[in-house]
């Protein structure tokens, strides 16, 4: 608990994580409500098919996550760049203690900034959609809480990936690259890549499978709610345990 308390004081007594989790939330419910904004004034009936309200209001993921996936990164990389990592095993020599800590204390800030900017996303873009005459979607619609639970374990997983990434990498930098990588540059590059290579990336890349987790209409080319999910979790505690190793092994 002392350990804890350590880390938790570290994470809240600076500004950058806050205003990390405070963009997060605000660039999620921005973009998707810009995004849906282009719909306002649309017939129902040019809906396109399979339209999924709730995935639509969470459309702002896009950039969410990448904000989320730094808060993680961050919470490492800023003590390798300052130099106060000596001081934490200095006081904390027990390595493995020290970095589960840092993984409690990032996993609930992940998680808080997760469920409000589920949340608050969901809530305005429903509005905006009953408002402007179209189908909407309410919390105690079939499939729609899980939905909401799976976006909010979504961004949990996706900040403590960057965690994982921040300790391997050991720079903010880096870390940025690779989760832009991660996170963008390769869901986005995957349909237009041919053969089984796209096809498989399409399916099981970790980012673009675990966003099934919010969706509720399925769609062919992706996977189940429940697998996607799974995969995000069994790579990101792959990339956990990598950077455990590294973290004990390695001169600080």
């Amino acid at each position: 608990m002392n350990v804890l308390g350590f880390e938790w004081i570290k994470m809240r007594s600076i500004s950058s994580p806050w205003l990390t989790a405070l963009s997060a939330i605000f660039a999620g419910t921005t973009l998707s409500m810009l995004g849906v904004s282009d719909l306002i004034g649309v017939s129902p009936a040019d809906l396109p098919d399979g339209w999924d309200p709730t995935a639509e209001s969470l459309k702002g993921f896009l950039f969410a996550q990448l904000l989320v996936g730094m808060l993680g990164a961050h919470s490492i990389t800023s003590e390798y760049a300052t130099g106060l990592i000596g001081t934490s095993l200095a006081v904390v020599p027990a390595r493995f203690r020290l970095l589960a800590a840092k993984t409690t204390v990032v996993c609930v800030m992940s998680l808080g900034t997760g469920i409000a900017t589920t949340l608050l996303s969901f809530t305005a873009i429903q509005a905006m959609l009953a408002g402007a005459g179209l189908a909407s979607a309410g919390i105690a619609d079939p499939g729609v809480a899980r939905a909401l639970v799976g976006a909010m374990l979504y961004l949990t997983l996706v900040g403590l990936m960057g965690l994982a990434v921040g300790v391997l990498t050991r720079s903010t930098t880096a870390s940025l690259a690779t989760l832009i990588g991660v996170t963008l540059l390769v869901p986005a590059i995957a349909p237009g890549i041919p053969g089984a290579v796209g096809g498989w990336l399409q399916h099981y890349w970790p980012i673009s499978s675990g966003q099934a987790a919010y969706r509720v209409v399925p769609v062919d080319a992706v996977v189940g709610p429940e697998l996607g999910l799974g995969i995000l979790a069994a790579v990101t505690a792959a990339v956990g345990t990598a950077a455990f190793v590294s973290f004990s092994v390695r001169d600080a």
